[in-house]
């Protein structure tokens, strides 16, 4: 009331009109935002009233901003519904968008006035704008009235149609609501969702599902055409839809491929049954085999591998949901060797707010019942803070029970030592149970932890000692023989123990045990009996039972005591008592003696089974990780189960999708080199006008191609620039194919006289390459294709300038261009012989500098230009062992594409066999921590006769030690290991000879090793030592200044350690010394190199 009295007591106030822009004292009275909302004669919301029913934009604009404000801050604007629908045909875009998010919000609530607009709404489907479009369809979505849902359908129909991913996305956000409101319309939703799910946009994708999800989660059919192309879309689509689909392609997986864990138990069978060869096992296994037909091994489904790969990078999502979709997609459907992989992911959630650590703990807690190894590196994550929330500690310490093991016991047990003093007593009662757990679980330190309980068993706070006794009594049950000191000390606990719990659990001891304690048992329950009246109701039913079972062990003594306690038990108020009392009554002093009289000690006193203790998370793996029923261990509703993994997996063939995309690429092909012809032919005169020898001008071009086209394999920045360098070597080989014979043999990778372009930006690039091509071409072809052409003037500056810089560069120019960055498939543009491999030089020297600096670097250098080494190869599977199947592998000594800590190998597989071999692959792997192996893409069929090559690569983690994997083909498996020679663990290194001295005298001692080998006088020459060098290591030759000293600098391919080797010549002596800080790699090069010198 005192706004009303303030309202009028001004004149000003009252005669002043209300204020249409929402600012000013009067508003602060009015604004029905503000404290004015208390008044009782106020009319509400007049002032927005007036302001919508105005001709004026910006009145109508604010008036919705503030009424959207409203709704935002949750206060009811339904009142103005009427005056916001009048507006739905403005013509102001933003006054348009701002009413459609309000009707969309009271649409349901107001259906009647909703429906008056609804020819407005289907004419705003057809809006220019995207956004309106979309928003009328989101508000027509949203009136609840079974009587426009054909009007609905129709929207949709035309939506999902729509030029815009906005509107379509739309159209699969508005299927449920029709589903919902109309269920018969399910057989036409389903054909708009399966034209949903065939779209390509990433906006819609995980609507598209979401839809599916909700209206016909059952037709899996509906996924298969679409399912690779949903892998390959899952990085790009929001992180919204990313936990929908992988959420879909989850149970997807759990129908359509065999489990793979069913594999990794079969191959853990035979590697631990290795030892055991006896004969009545052989036999046994035999009359098993002629049973049971022969399995297959297991080979992952292609598209099964597909998923997770595609999945995987998600590990890395800002998106706490996202992260744990892909960590319960990994632990259902992946092979547990790769579930460890999401460890470090969801340890990384552990730092956000406590309601995504609860969520993430809970599910980690479920993964540690069946996977401890997972999450063990991880250990300290799971310590207790004391900021901690109490839920968040209980889950800790349940992960930490989990982990328990034989060696990390200690550690966790000097944890919980400082939890049990904690002042949370929930916390340190759980602390307690968890120590019991480990206990139980681990025989080693039972005793232990029962002595560290008896000790908690006087501290002063009852509902620690309480807990105790309770975890006590259960660890006793377990070897009661041994701990008889204990339960007497317990049974003088007895009278200052309070808690129902624990008095009641020393009284279960004492009776189950008064064998052990035959004269403190007794006095026990004289004691109890005193103050049977007073205890709670679990004391007084283990009272009963102590006096039952003291009647049938010890007569004598506790018979009158026993007829006490029943006659008391027999009035009280608890009719569970009452029972109890009048049952053993007749069960130890029968009026009668009957049958059951005789057995009664063998009821009462029967050996009890010990308690199993098991997590309360060790039956939550029944549920889905991630959703809601796993969090609150219940069904709830709409919960869908996972599918159980089928024996036999059902057809992939249903997931192919034929799309014609090489007809499209050969007609681009054949229309390029006419356009090209016309259009480069220009840049041709001005490069010859340019360069005055009209003869090595083929040359240079060409080798400014190699160089060209190598720098940009090596960068490759857009897969435009990739598409263009490919179509114009395509083009330069068709034009030079007529006269291939002639000209293939001048071309030789140790041309000693080039000029080097350097790289301005990537379209002079292309163009570079596209005039050597034709230029090559039209000098070899003839001169009548030769026409004036106009000289750009910019090209010309820079060719020229970029030519006076590269010509004093000579002696280093090629070593450049015989660079092969291991292009997968060969696409390394250098012109090397079959069978060798090209050794680094000071190329990797020149990598990141410009050729303008430092002119005189390589004046004073004594090393050789570079060599075709030849590379060895090595036999991988010999053809008898693998049936027709002939591998040899060798060493590139490119960078991988993979990873630079791996070794790149070339591996060649040949089929001696008479049939074809299908679906070659590399199947499971054993190999030592820290290796890794990048397996070749499968091979879907090999011919008969027929050979291909394949590139994969290996971490040897810089050890010798072989790598170990299947080589699988569809019908058997072919165990092989792959060894690295010491100095293919090597990758060349640059440094001058001031740092090679250097760090050649930090490596001195057990770091150094040396030898001499005597040579022969043809062979004391620099050709010879550098070939056998570079026939040992993949090195790089470093300058030195003194002549008869060859130094050469390399690096472990995976940890980066320096392996420094010198030669240095007197006379016919070889002097090798070779320094590294691994002695063992150290070591095996000096004497690998050793034999080298010798052999040659």
């Amino acid at each position: 009331m005192s706004s009303n009295s303030f309202q009028l007591g001004g004149g000003f106030t009252a005669d002043k009109a209300p204020s249409s822009t929402g600012s000013g004292e009067n508003d602060l009275a009015a604004d029905p935002a503000s404290s004015g909302f208390f008044s009782d004669s106020f009319k509400r919301h007049d002032d927005l009233k007036a302001m919508l029913d105005g001709n004026k934009d910006n009145l109508k604009l604010e008036a919705m901003k503030r009424i959207i404000g409203m709704v935002a801050k949750g206060k009811d604007a339904s009142e103005l519904f009427p005056a916001v629908v009048k507006n739905v045909v403005s013509k102001n875009l933003e006054v348009k968008k701002l009413v459609y998010v309000y009707l969309t919000r009271y649409a349901e609530e107001q259906q009647d006035l909703a429906l008056l607009s609804i020819s407005t709404f289907q004419r705003a489907a057809k809006d220019p704008n995207q956004l309106i479009r979309a928003s009328a369809l989101r508000v027509l979505s949203s009136i609840r009235v079974p009587m426009i849902s054909p009007i609905m359908m129709l929207a949709i129909k035309e939506a999902v149609m729509d030029m815009s991913p906005y509107v379509r996305k739309t159209a699969a956000h508005a299927i449920p609501k029709l589903f919902s409101l109309d269920p018969e319309n399910k057989e036409q939703l389903i054909e708009v969702i399966e034209k949903l799910l065939a779209d390509k946009t990433t906006l819609v994708a995980g609507s598209a599902i979401q839809a599916f999800e909700e209206v016909c989660p059952e037709r899996i059919d509906l996924i298969h055409k679409n399912y690779r192309k949903l892998c390959n879309l899952l990085v790009d689509v929001e992180e919204w839809g990313q936990v929908v689909i992988i959420n879909m392609l989850t149970r997807y997986a759990r129908t359509q491929f065999v489990s793979p864990h069913e594999h990794d138990n079969e191959e853990n069978k035979e590697f631990y049954d290795d030892d055991k060869d006896d004969d009545d096992e052989d036999e046994e296994k035999e009359d098993d085999e002629k049973k049971e037909p022969k399995k297959k091994p297991y080979i992952m489904d292609p598209d099964h591998r597909l998923l997770l790969r595609q999945a995987k990078p998600l590990l890395n999502s800002r998106n706490a949901s996202v992260v744990m979709a892909v960590a319960q997609l990994y632990h259902h459907c992946a092979p547990r060797g790769e579930v460890g992989a999401t460890a470090k992911a969801l340890i990384r959630l552990l730092r956000s707010h406590k309601e995504v650590q609860y969520v993430v703990l809970s599910n980690i807690a479920t993964m540690t019942t069946i996977r401890k190894g997972m999450f063990e590196p991880y250990l300290k994550s799971f310590y207790i803070r004391s900021s901690d929330p109490t839920h968040i500690k209980l889950l800790k310490l349940e992960i930490l029970t989990n982990l328990a093991t034989e060696t990390n016991i200690s550690i966790i047990l000097r944890e919980f030592q400082t939890y049990v003093t904690s002042n949370d007593k929930e916390f340190a009662a759980a602390t307690i149970q968890a120590i019991g757990r480990c206990a139980s679980n681990i025989s080693e330190i039972t005793d232990t932890c029962l002595t560290g309980l008896v000790h908690l068993m006087s501290n002063r706070d009852e509902s620690v000692v309480a807990e105790s006794v309770v975890v006590i009594k259960k660890l006793l049950q377990m070897q009661p023989t041994e701990h008889k000191d204990i339960i007497s000390h317990m049974a003088k606990l007895v009278e200052n123990i309070q808690v129902p719990m624990a008095r009641a659990s020393i009284l279960w001891l004492i009776g189950e045990y008064s064998d052990r304690v035959p004269k403190i048992a007794p006095d026990v329950l004289r004691i109890m009996a005193k103050s049977f009246v007073d205890e709670e109701d679990i004391v007084k039913l283990q009272i009963l039972n102590l006096a039952a079972k003291l009647c049938i062990t010890n007569a004598k003594q506790t018979r009158l005591l026993c007829q006490y306690v029943f006659n008391l038990a027999k009035y009280d108020q608890n009719y569970d008592i009452r029972d109890r009392s009048r049952f053993l009554r007749q069960l130890v002093m029968p009026a009668e003696k009957g049958n059951l009289a005789k057995y009664a000690k063998k009821i009462l006193l029967a050996t009890k089974p010990a308690p199993v203790l098991q997590s309360k998370f060790h039956d939550r793996d029944q549920y889905q990780l991630g959703t809601l029923s796993h969090i609150l261990n219940m069904k709830t509703t709409g919960y869908q189960e996972l599918p159980v993994w089928p024996e036999v997996a059902p057809d992939p063939s249903v997931r192919n999708v034929e799309v014609p995309v090489v007809i499209e690429k050969k007609e681009v092909s054949k229309k390029k080199p006419t356009k090209e012809r016309g259009f480069y032919s220009d840049t041709e005169s001005s490069s010859e006008d340019e360069s005055d020898e009209d003869d090595s001008d083929e040359e240079d071009d060409s080798e400014d191609e190699e160089e060209s086209s190598e720098e940009e394999e090596e960068e490759d920045d857009s897969e435009e620039e990739d598409d263009s360098e490919d179509d114009s070597e395509e083009d330069s080989d068709d034009s030079v194919s007529p006269i291939t014979p002639v000209k293939k043999p001048e071309k030789k990778p140790e041309a000693s006289t080039n000029h080097v372009t350097v790289k301005k930006d990537e379209e002079d690039d292309d163009e570079d390459d596209d005039d050597s091509s034709e230029e090559e071409s039209s000098e070899e072809d003839s001169s009548e294709e030769d026409k004036p052409k106009p000289k750009p003037t910019k090209k010309v500056t820079k060719s020229t300038k970029t030519k006076d810089t590269a010509q004093p560069k000579t002696s280093t120019q090629d070593l450049l261009l015989d660079l092969d960055f291991g292009a997968p498939g060969g696409m390394g543009s250098t012109s090397s012989t079959p069978g060798s491999i090209l050794t680094p030089s000071l190329a990797t020297a020149l990598d990141g500098m410009s050729l303008s600096d430092g002119t005189s670097a390589a004046t004073n250098q004594t090393f050789m230009q570079p060599m075709n080494v030849p590379s060895k190869s090595y036999e991988l599977l010999n053809k008898i062992n693998g049936n027709g199947l002939g591998v040899t592998y060798k060493y590139t000594r490119t960078i991988s594409v993979f990873s630079p800590k791996m070794a790149s190998l070339e591996l060649s597989l040949t089929n001696h066999g008479d049939n074809a071999l299908e679906g070659v692959k590399i199947g499971s792997k054993k190999f030592q921590p820290g290796m890794e192996i990048q397996d070749f893409p499968e091979i879907p069929s090999l011919g008969k006769g027929a050979t291909t090559t394949v590139l994969m690569a290996i971490n040897f983690n810089d050890t010798t030690q072989p790598a170990k994997f299947d080589l699988c083909t569809q019908e058997q498996k072919f165990p092989v290991s792959i060894t690295a020679p010491v100095g293919e663990l090597l990758q060349p290194h640059t440094m001058s000879e001031r740092d090679f001295n250097e760090q050649q005298s930090k490596l001195k001692g057990m770091t150094e090793n040396s030898d001499k080998v005597e040579l022969t006088e043809e062979k004391n020459n620099e050709k010879f030592i550098c070939t056998c060098v570079y026939t040992v290591a993949n090195v790089l030759q470093v300058s030195s200044s003194d002549q008869n000293v060859y130094k050469f600098a390399s690096k472990t391919l995976s940890e980066g350690v320096l392996a420094l080797l010198s030669v240095t010549m007197k006379g016919n002596t070889a002097h090798l010394v070779v320094n590294c800080e691994k002695m063992v790699i150290g070591t095996m090069l000096l004497k690998d190199l050793k034999k080298t010198l010798n052999k040659s």
